[in-house]
């Protein structure tokens, strides 16, 4: 590692070879080759560079400070289901339960139908940290027959955590499908398929929704499966088995009133805390027993939890709680990731951990009531103390569900598991570790000046509050404070020292009292004497783990810095980016082949699980192959392919960073904490694997035996937001960790020159470690620090603007600059000097590894304390007594730094520091401060001539347009606003606007002011712009500010001129076009060479345009139906630009996923071709043949019919044309501080209180300036712009739809209507809300007439409808039409395609495409246009040829030049000098935002603008795009016969199958008009004879293939609601019951568009129909008409397959509205056009005579003996009975004689 500290200039000499270099060198090598250092080569040291040489002892410091987990972020969900299918039931009535969380929402219920179709829309809002929301699961569950009294059956539920949505590309699955399966039963197998959208959204991201695709691409269900990319659509059930063994360290818990009670009276002391375990897995809890009293518990428990494989869950929560009477509180959590402890790959592996430990962090260790840290416990945020550990270990099995076994249910279980050995997890030995306090400053003056003191902890060792928990086992033993230890290990070996048999453990610093640094801080006084802690522990020796882990980091460290300065070079411009590229991969895979020697090492070493193993083979083969790319990939570098590569080593980057987490723990965390009185303040937190020692150097840990900064912070939620961003402390501490038995070097990386201090033990005890050390040597350095100025700064007060002034900290001292009022770009240009800095230590290491200067900014307030802006540090530049002050290192550049506030960037500093030791002679050795002569700042030292960047004069002229949606300043209104520019202490004021409301514009346009800048232009500072507003009495107001930090864009440079005059040859370049649409056109225009004189045709192979019916050639593989012109209407044209969009859209996919997979190897071959952004640009390249693309060579797109489209932008217009800024620029105002303190990200939308309109030029000043003939002074660089007196315009806004709008109603829809803001015209399309609907069809266009400047904000607003209070915003979207309307790219009027006039594609516009041509012409002094003969217009020197006649109406042909002038329009960006291309005819897709929402879309609207000026001629009247009327059809749906029907009942007698058979039919969503046929009784054959007419009218969408469904949607609907079904017929066949319900036999569903042709015979109709649906020859009802034939009906037996259930002759006859009425037809068998009764058997006349005739039948034919028997048996018992019941009287009578 030393070598890097002496890298020398050579590397550089040999071209192309140095593989490693660092950014300084590059600069060193300019200064080198060019002999005098340029005064300006700036290099832009980004936080990476403060530690650009590796150094040996100090470690980088990390300056983000605020943890960013735990903090709450503002998330939506947003879910779709449209459809379901395949669900497993008969004849159900479906809803389907989404359910995120706690919340649920319902779709509708749908009758009786297996594939429910819904379409409906559900939003969630949510407000909590990024870890609660992506572990929330979100659960789709479709449920049977759910009413308001019964909760209903589940069919089946789908489950996946929020994360997993999250990480899919655009957050989002789009028209997946979710597999249904039934939780109570696993062996069950699919219960169906839920089509569903899903997309999560956080604050700021922005979702592309990809187009709608058709229905039938996304009918392959098992290729559209809701599951991410790589998990295999077949899951598998799984157990999944969590077995937890023991914890030990739990924190003491109830150490309260009531515990001291107890033990006084009962004299119990008892371990207070009751622990059990609690797993929460994929929406599923599971929880140990409880473990009474005892803080070392021991559980021997498995948790089984059954779930899907692999899991769409990621993460396990394994929580230890105390269980307790009134609440049980979480001890700890700890998550376990699932893809760390599992591979997906070809050779991976099932997930699998331990048996292992894994460390538990949370609030500290001391017990209160009220734990102001708790959720700490509960896993939320970083933890800030050790909780507990605890071992367990996971394993899945994957189930076989046909093995008897296995129970089907997945409800968790908890089994015991047998003990495990002690040795399972490792050998026990003693870790050694070290600190020493170095320097403790910038510790905050609120803490109080009470003693301070320092804590290190590792574990539950060295926690001095609660006293040291014993691990009871032997084998290791507690180093607790001043206990001594009982007994010894003994395990000597040759490194170990004397036995440090009496070492007790010093964890904590001596208490000392802190000192006045200044203002805001206390340092404490170490000087030379610097206190050290060292602790002893036992743990299991794991150090392979952590090693490994280390080496990766390491590789990933240097990938990164490697990656950062290579992103440095190319931002600043520096050469040679690639070279310093193709270093750092070599470097890359140089780490990468060290890792694979050296990972492979101490295999045999005890405790290690089968995870261990995986993951080295795993690791070993990612790296390996990362190793290998990286080097294929270095020789690919060239100048132009960079950023390319940068990309991919960022994925590199990621792999490694994935690959160094280690699941299993092993050594804990180190805590240091800071404690002033006895309370804890601050702490910081230490991975231990990064102060790990190892003999081999990568293997150590990357701060192991360095010097590391680190800042203390306020533990737990205190640490979000400015509270947490201000320093607590800042120490310099080194640390070391390793066994004792390595102990040797522990001292070795402290910067040297110390004396150890021990604890006196008496003689003979060499080998205790220092509790202190005292440094003899001591340097005495000067260090300047030269503050030249920062920019964009953070706007830290209510008037947008900052009072910046910084502080700078090196060692013990500080100093400010001044304060400067009112800028965010503030130039101090100040020289800090710092006298007698004592530093400690040797000079050598000093000068290598100097300590690190903070600097921070702050916003100074007049009352109160000054507000923190932001923090950076740097390292100085150090020259030693005996070094000479010269080139190259002296005097320090310039160098840019980022600043920080939190996580988030806020600005950067130009600044140079150097460190100077004062030697023997004092301060006289010192070079002079030599300041510019020419300024005088009293005390104030400026930044000193070498160091001061060099000036040179620039003129810059502002165009002052207007002002434009000023707010309110202090309640009352802009009235006489003024702009005033200023620019590095010069500026220009802009003439005052006289009365803002009736003119906003400025009356004097440009103004120019001279500057002296930094020659570079790196150096240039930020122009200031700010508004104010000129009130009564002389008083000024700002009104808002705006900082341009970049100039680039605005200098002007003369070379433009000339690039831009492409050829000035006389040279023609002919360019011949057939009309066609844009899309297809884009990149066949070959360009030339401007000195070749070639004429170039492009021919087009398919010159079927102007979408005319032509006749075609009898090959041509046309589908036989040609266009309908008159069915045409703009929608035509609008449906087919989409599809073109979702072609194009899908090829850039694919396009894009080709570009990546395919190996780089043919860039060289291309390399001449320049990627620029504009087809055009000049770019002086001959382009080949090769680049002669088509977009689309699908032979779909062949074969459709030609339509004229348009272009659909799925973004907004101005996104694609540079916002219209090409030469009127916005710049926004800003007002009001930048974030409020709760909520560090504020948008700065909020903060915009207006928009300054104009722009700026600068250039150097010279004399040789070109002026053209006609060139305006008064006008500047600004030549040929319109004037900017107010002018009318009509505006025209079209809107067609809008999609996926945020929900405002309960019933999770909304009545959504449009309203249309401009100026103070305001409409509101009220009464044509449209009802219930979250993509509502407008289809309206509004006219608007409109002032500019004053009206140029137009505001499309969605409002939600509703019958009491106010209607809601759903969202709103504005567009700056000023901007469009002056834009070059002439965005007033879509220019179509091609020339019609009539019909769908008439031409909009009021000026022929003729005019337009002579026009843009004439304003570009461009020589043309000449229209030739044949066809042939010639602008400039380009040619374009193009048809020269059109049709009428009539069918007559005429000469036109408009197809001419319009081919030369659509290509209008290959005009030298003044091309660019021109607004075409368009849709764009904007999205609607709400102001309370911001950043996150409430939908998209479709829409587009056309602006014609009043002062031309009018246009006609708008476009009819009003929705298509669904057009009126009746389908006729006559069943003839049935056959093969099962049969249901079993005759009471007889037991003979039969079926009283009827047919049931309705259209999809039409159940309530659902037809029945008369009923067939008593079917023994189940054949059944009904000729019976079903009749269905309905209203049919032919372009969506959807049928439009008016109907309230309750009785308490207010009105109808419009529903949009795919047109599909159900048939179904019943068993009529006349006591109970009826039984459902079978059914089918027809699609309408596309449906099984019927069977000629009933023999011929097989189950296949249905089964095989995809194969089947199919036909559509709308264009065959009529049809006859036989259906199956199918149904799904008990092991869930289907089977046959019957056969229908039916007879489909669909007629139009139209028709309908001329031929009416009845229902059933009814008037008019009756058809004829069935034949059917007499048997079946009566049923209330079937039971007669049944019994006829029984004893007539079959049973006839046995009926005459049994009645001939009958009478003679009735003879008998007779004779016994008279008997006795007669006897009686006989006997008396009666």
């Amino acid at each position: 590692m030393k070598r890097s500290k002496h890298r020398g200039h050579k590397e550089d000499r040999n071209g192309d070879e140095p593989a490693i270099l660092e950014t300084e060198n590059l600069d060193r090598q300019d200064m080198l080759m060019g002999g005098r250092p340029d005064p300006d080569t700036v290099s832009l040291a980004s936080v990476t560079a403060v530690t650009t040489n590796v150094s040996n002892k100090r470690s980088k410091p990390d300056i983000k400070m605020e943890p960013s987990s735990g903090r709450p972020v503002d998330y939506q969900v947003s879910v779709t289901v449209i459809e379901a299918r395949q669900l497993v039931g008969l004849n159900m009535d479906p809803m389907v339960c989404v359910e995120i969380g706690e919340d649920k929402k319902y779709t509708s219920m749908k009758e009786s139908t297996n594939c429910p179709y819904y379409n409906e829309y559900f939003v969630f809002d949510f407000h909590v940290p990024p870890d609660v929301m992506f572990d929330k699961i979100l659960k789709l569950s479709v449920i049977h027959s759910k009413n308001l009294l019964r909760s209903g059956t589940l069919v089946g539920t789908f489950k996946l955590d929020v994360g997993t949505i999250y990480s899919q590309p655009e957050h989002q699955f789009y028209h997946k499908w979710a597999l249904l399966s039934d939780p109570d039963d696993i062996t069950a197998g699919c219960k169906g398929y839920v089509k569903c959208d899903i997309a999560v959204v956080a604050k700021g991201d922005t979702i592309k929704t990809p187009h709608k695709a058709n229905e039938s691409d996304e009918d392959d269900i098992e290729g559209n499966l809701l599951i991410p990319e790589g998990v295999p659509a077949e899951r598998q059930w799984a157990r999944y088995y969590l077995k937890i063994y023991r914890a030990e360290g739990l924190p003491r818990m109830n150490t309260s009133i009531m515990a001291n009670v107890k033990k006084a009276f009962i004299g119990e002391n008892k371990d207070l805390v009751d622990p059990y375990v609690q797993v929460l897995f994929a929406g599923q809890k599971g929880k140990t027993s409880v473990q009474k009293s005892c803080y070392e518990p021991i559980w021997n428990e498995q948790i089984v939890f059954t779930e899907m494989f692999p899991p769409l869950c990621k993460r396990m929560k394994i929580q230890i709680r105390d269980s307790d009477k009134v609440n049980d509180v979480a001890m700890g959590t700890h998550f376990l990731d699932l893809r760390k402890i599992a591979n997906d790959g070809d050779k991976g592996f099932l997930p699998t951990m331990g048996p292992a430990w894994v460390n538990m962090y949370g609030s500290t260790r001391t017990y209160t009531l009220m734990d102001e840290y708790q959720e700490l416990n509960e896993g939320l945020g970083e933890g800030v103390s050790f909780r507990a550990r605890l071992l367990i270990s996971v394993g899945v099995e994957i189930l076989d569900p046909s093995s008897p076994d296995i129970t089907s249910s997945t409800e968790v279980q908890v089994e015991g598991v047998p003990n495990i050995s002690e040795t399972a997890t490792g050998k026990v030995e003693e870790f050694f570790l070290f600190g020493s306090f170095l320097e403790a400053t910038m510790i905050d003056r609120k803490i109080g000046d009470k003693p301070i003191n320092f804590e290190i902890t590792i574990g539950y060792y060295g926690n001095e509050i609660d006293g040291v928990v014993k691990p009871k086992t032997t084998g290791k033993k507690g180093g607790g404070d001043g206990e001594e230890e009982t007994e010894l290990i003994q395990n000597s070996s040759e490194e170990e020292m004397d036995d440090d048999t009496d070492l007790t453990s010093v964890a904590t610093t001596p208490p000392m009292k802190p000192v006045v640094t200044d203002r805001n801080y206390f340092h404490l006084p170490y000087f030379e004497r610097k206190p050290c802690v060292y602790i002893k522990s036992w743990w299991q020796d794991q150090r392979r783990r952590l090693y490994n882990a280390n080496i990766i980091d390491n590789i990933a460290d240097k990938l990164e810095d490697g990656l950062n300065d290579v992103q440095e070079i190319i931002k600043t411009e520096k050469t040679y980016p690639e070279r310093r590229l193709r270093g750092v991969l070599e470097e890359l895979s140089q780490g990468c082949s060290k890792f694979l020697s050296l990972a492979n090492k101490d295999q045999s070493q005890s405790g290690r699980t089968k995870l261990d193993r995986e993951r080295l083979k795993l690791c070993m083969s990612e790296v390996e192959t990362v190793g290998q790319q990286a080097k294929a990939m270095r020789s690919q570098v060239k100048k132009n392919t960079v950023r390319d590569k940068i990309k991919l080593a960022q994925n590199f980057l990621q792999k490694l960073r994935f690959l160094a987490d280690e699941p299993q723990h092993s050594i804990p965390d180190i805590f240091i904490w800071m404690i002033s009185n006895g309370k804890r303040i601050a702490y910081a937190r230490v991975p231990s694997k990064d102060i790990l020692y190892s003999s081999i150097d990568e293997e150590r840990g990357k701060d192991c035996s360095k010097v590391k900064t680190i800042f203390l912070r306020i533990p737990g939620k205190k640490g979000f937001g400015p509270a947490g961003w201000t320093v607590q402390a800042k120490i310099e501490i080194y640390l070391w960790l390793g066994l004792n038995r390595q102990r040797k070097d522990y001292l070795c990386g402290l910067p040297n020159g110390f004396e150890e201090n021990k604890l006196s033990k008496g003689p003979g005890m060499p080998s205790t470690p220092p509790i202190s050390l005292t440094y003899m040597m001591k340097q005495i350095f000067q260090l300047r620090v030269h503050m030249y100025q920062a920019r964009s700064l953070f706007a830290a007060d209510s008037t947008g603007l900052s009072d910046p002034f910084a502080r700078v900290f090196f060692s013990t001292q500080s100093q400010v600059t001044e304060v400067l009022p009112e800028t965010l770009c503030p130039t101090w240009d100040q020289l800090l000097v710092f006298e007698n800095v004592e530093l400690f230590g040797e000079a050598i290491e000093l000068r290598h590894d100097p300590p690190i200067i903070v600097l921070e900014l702050y916003d100074q307030d007049t009352v109160g304390k000054a507000d923190f802006m932001g923090r950076t540090f740097a390292k100085p530049v150090v020259k030693m007594a005996d070094e000479h002050y010269g080139p190259p290192r002296f005097p320090p550049q310039l160098e840019y730094y980022q600043i920080y506030r939190g996580n988030c960037t806020a600005g950067e500093m130009l600044a140079a520091f150097e460190l100077l030791q004062i030697g023997p002679n004092g301060r006289a050795d010192l070079p002079p401060i030599d300041g510019p002569t020419d300024m005088d700042r009293g005390p104030i030292l400026p930044v000193p001539l070498g160091i001061r960047p060099v000036l040179s004069k620039y003129r810059i002229e502002v165009l002052f347009w207007g002002l434009r949606d000023l707010k309110r300043v202090n309640l009352a209104q802009v009235d006489r606003p003024r702009v005033d520019i200023e620019c590095a202490g010069k500026g220009v004021q802009s003439a005052l606007i006289p009365n803002y409301r009736k003119n906003p514009n400025f009356s004097t346009l440009v103004k120019w002011f001279e500057v002296d800048l930094p020659e570079n232009e790196l150096l240039h500072p930020p122009l200031n712009i700010r508004v104010v507003d000129c009130r009564a009495f002389g008083r000024y107001t700002l009104v808002g500010s705006n900082a341009v930090t970049s100039l680039r864009k605005f200098i002007y440079r003369l070379s433009d001129k000339q690039a831009n005059n492409w050829s000035t040859t006389d040279e023609i370049i002919v360019v011949n076009m057939e009309t066609e649409p844009a899309f297809k056109k884009m990149d066949t225009v070959v360009k030339l060479d401007s000195c070749s004189d070639a004429v170039v045709k492009v021919e087009d192979d398919d010159k079927d345009g102007k979408g005319k019916k032509k006749m075609r050639k009898k090959g041509d593989d046309i589908e036989e139906e040609g266009l309908d012109e008159s069915m045409l209407d703009w929608w035509s044209k609008y449906f087919a630009s989409i599809e073109t969009l979702t072609e194009t859209l899908k090829s850039q996919e694919a396009a894009l996923s080709d570009s990546e997979d395919k190996d780089d190897a043919d860039v060289a071959d291309g390399g001449d071709i320049k990627p620029d952004d504009s087809p055009v640009k000049g770019t002086k390249r001959g382009r080949g043949k090769k680049d002669k693309k088509k977009s689309v060579a699908d032979p779909a797109e062949r074969r459709k019919p030609k339509l004229d489209e348009l272009k659909v932008y799925p973004k907004e217009l101005e996104s694609d044309f540079d916002n219209f800024e090409d030469w009127l620029h916005s710049f926004n105002l800003f007002r009001g501080k930048a974030g409020n303190d709760d909520d560090q990200d504020v948008t700065d939308e909020d903060r915009i209180v207006g928009k300054f309109k104009g722009s700026l030029c600068m250039y150097k000043v010279s004399d040789d300036m070109p002026r053209d003939m006609n060139f305006d002074s008064n006008m500047g660089m600004f030549q040929n712009i319109p004037h900017n007196d107010p002018i009318n315009v009509l505006v025209r806004i079209y809107v067609i739809r809008a999609t996926d709008l945020h929900p405002a109603d309960i019933n999770g829809k909304a009545d959504p209507y449009i309203a249309i803001k401009l100026g103070k015209t305001e409409l509101k399309d009220k009464e044509n809300y449209i009802s219930k609907q979250l993509n509502p069809l407008f289809g309206k266009s509004f006219d608007i007439e409109a002032v500019f400047p004053m009206d140029s904000t137009l505001t499309v607003s969605i409002y939600d409808w509703d019958l009491v209070g106010t209607d809601d915003l759903i969202g709103e979207t504005k567009l700056d039409l000023e901007n469009r309307f002056y834009s070059k790219h002439r965005a007033t009027c879509g220019i179509s395609c091609n020339y019609a006039t009539y019909g769908y594609n008439i031409w909009r516009d009021p000026m022929k495409p003729t005019q337009i041509l002579a026009k843009l012409c004439k304003d570009g002094k461009l020589d043309g246009p000449h229209y030739g003969p044949g066809g042939r217009v010639k602008v400039e020197n380009r040619v374009f040829m193009a048809p020269t006649e059109i049709e009428d109406e009539n069918g007559l042909k005429k000469q036109t030049n408009e197809h001419l002038a319009l081919t030369v329009l659509n290509h209008w960006e290959e005009i030298p000098r003044v091309g660019c291309k021109l607004a075409p005819e368009h849709v764009e897709t904007r999205p609607l935002l709400h102001p309370d929402k911001p950043g996150i879309e409430q939908g998209r609207i479709e829409m587009w603008v056309d602006m014609f000026p009043k002062d031309m001629t009018a246009p006609g009247p708008a476009l009819d795009i009003s929705p298509r009327k669904p057009k009126k059809f009746e389908l006729r749906v006559i069943i003839w016969n049935t056959d093969e029907v099962v049969l249901e009942d079993d005759d009471i007698f007889t037991g003979e199958k039969s079926s009283d058979i009827f047919v049931r039919g309705w259209l999809k969503g039409q159940q309530e008009d659902k037809q029945d046929t008369d009923v067939h009784y008593h079917s023994i054959t189940g054949e059944g004879n009904f000729n019976w007419r079903f009749v269905y009218p309905f209203d049919y969408l032919m372009a969506e293939e959807k049928i439009v469904i008016s109907k309230k949607e309750s009785m308490f609907a207010w009105d109808e609601t419009e529903y949009k079904i795919p047109a599909r017929l159900n048939l179904q066949v019943w068993d009529a019951d006349h006591f109970s319900a009826d039984d459902f036999l079978g059914a089918i569903e027809l699609d309408l568009n596309r449906f099984p042709r019927g069977a000629k015979t009933a023999k011929q109709c097989t189950i296949e129909m249905v089964t095989n649906e995809a194969e089947m020859p199919t036909v559509s009802i709308f264009k065959q008409k009529r049809i006859k034939g036989w259906w199956p009906f199918v149904a799904r037996n008990e092991e869930d397959e289907f089977e046959l259930t019957g056969k229908v002759e039916a007879e489909l006859h669909l007629l139009t509205g139209e028709e309908a009425e001329k031929s009416p037809a009845g229902e059933g068998r009814n008037e008019p056009e009756p058809l004829e009764k069935p034949n059917r058997p007499d048997i079946a006349l009566l049923w209330f005579l079937i039971p007669f005739k049944a019994a006829k039948h029984l004893m007539c034919d079959q049973y006839r003996w046995l009926t005459i028997k049994i009645v001939t048996a009958l009478l003679l018992l009735a003879i008998l009975a007779l004779f016994l019941y008279n008997t006795p009287g007669y006897m009686v009578k006989k006997m008396l004689g009666a």
